[in-house]
C-alpha cells in the first residue's frame, strides 16, 4: 500500500511539473510576443508624432496661402477700384474744363 501511494504520489508530481512546464513556456512565448507589441507600439507612437508634427506643419502652410490669397485678392480689388476712381475722375475734370463734345443729331434722308 505505501508503494502504490508513493506512485500516485509521483504520478501527481510529475503532472505539476508538466503543467508547470507548459506554463513556463507560455509565459515565454507570451513575453516575447509582449516584446513584439512593445516595439510595435514605440513605433506607432514614433509614427504618431511625426504625423502630428506633419499635419501642423502642413495646417500652417496652408494658412500661409489663404492669407498671401487674401492679400493677392485684395490687391487686384484694390487696384480695379483706384483704375476706376482714376477714370472717373480724369473724366470728371476733363468734362469741367469744357471738354465736353457736343453730339449733333443726324438727319437721314427721307424723314
Amino acid at each position: 500500500m505505501g508503494e502504490t501511494r508513493l506512485q500516485w504520489c509521483k504520478e501527481q508530481a510529475d503532472e505539476v511539473k508538466e503543467i508547470m512546464v507548459e506554463n513556463y513556456n507560455k509565459a515565454v512565448e507570451r513575453e516575447g510576443k509582449l516584446g513584439e507589441l512593445e516595439l510595435r507600439s514605440d513605433d506607432l507612437l514614433s509614427k504618431s508624432k511625426n504625423f502630428t508634427k506633419s499635419a501642423a506643419k502642413v495646417s500652417q502652410q496652408t494658412r500661409w496661402e489663404n492669407i498671401k490669397m487674401k492679400v493677392a485678392i485684395g490687391g487686384v480689388v484694390t487696384l480695379l477700384a483706384l483704375v476706376i476712381i482714376a477714370v472717373i475722375i480724369w473724366y470728371s475734370v476733363r468734362d469741367d474744363r469744357g471738354g465736353q463734345t457736343q453730339v449733333t443729331p443726324s438727319v437721314t434722308p427721307g424723314n
